[in-house]
């Protein structure tokens, strides 16, 4: 069997395959809410949809490491010690921006509950719902391969950047059911690309940290699970989560200028073998 030609473009080639796998996925998930199936099935698609970049990462792996495998490439993801002073850090960053927007939307919502989940058993099936699709569905691609391999060109700072930017234009499809028109849905695209590129960059610093998957996974969906929960004005939560994730990515910049700015490149070996991640 002869082996496949190597991609000579392969975060662009990832970009471009995770956007044509998701769409019918997408439309896939706004038949089932249209024709009226039951929330699991609705779940379940919308979970399936969110893997879309671990797919195209899966198809193009064979091209883009040729001769290695998949599932290692996998393991070594998640084979360093997870640091507890990195997994405290985020926790805690976003647990204070977390209680932050709640106490501005209190301030400033005449909302009845301040909540969105009424029982434990509903917050239960939001929180493993919400980590099943994207954090864990998504982080292999964006993360794990594509953020690492621009950081073989780029800084982690212009690499989660660019990164940051391409995974919130995947999103683009949603922009378009949320029912928001003019000038509030310029405001929803604004506040969510602020939100996304800055999460993207709080990824890298932690994630250079440790090298450790669980740590991006840990940031994504603390960001989706926290949002989740608060029961208010959807740009209003935007763009507090603009503010405050941008505010983050700022300070860590400023503290740590010369690994987020220009950091080196890392080697890792992967099978055997020594290659830049």
């Amino acid at each position: 069997m002869s082996r496949e030609k190597k991609l000579n473009k392969p975060v662009a080639s990832f970009i471009l395959l995770t956007n044509i796998i998701f769409l019918p996925l997408f439309c896939l998930v706004g038949v089932t809410s249209l024709l009226g199936f039951p929330t699991w099935v609705f779940d379940v698609i919308h979970c399936i949809s969110a893997w879309s970049s671990t797919f195209a990462f899966a198809i193009l792996f064979k091209r883009i490491y040729p001769g290695q495998s998949f599932i290692q490439f996998v393991k070594d993801k998640f084979k360093n010690k997870p640091k507890f002073s990195v997994i405290l850090s985020v926790s805690t960053i976003q647990a204070f921006i977390f209680l932050m927007i709640l106490f501005l939307v209190l301030n400033n919502s005449a909302v009845d509950s301040i909540f969105t989940k009424t029982s434990w058993g509903i917050l239960v099936y939001y929180f493993f719902k919400n980590l099943l699709s994207g954090p864990i569905g998504e982080e292999l691609g964006w993360r794990g391969f594509a953020q690492m391999e621009l950081q073989k060109k780029y800084s982690p700072l212009i690499a989660s950047i660019i990164i940051g930017f391409w995974w919130g234009m995947w999103h683009l499809p949603i922009w378009f059911t949320t029912g928001f028109m003019g000038i509030e849905l310029i405001k929803y695209i604004l506040f969510f690309m602020i939100s996304i590129i800055s999460t993207a960059i709080i990824m890298a610093a932690f994630y250079n940290l440790n090298q450790n998957l669980i740590v991006p996974i840990i940031i994504h969906q603390f960001f989706n699970f926290y949002i989740g929960l608060i029961n208010g004005n959807l740009i209003d939560l935007l763009m507090y989560n603009a503010l405050f994730y941008s505010v983050v990515a700022i300070l860590i910049i400023i503290i740590n200028p010369k690994k987020v700015l220009y950091g080196k490149k890392n080697t890792n070996i992967i099978n055997g073998k020594n290659s830049v991640i």
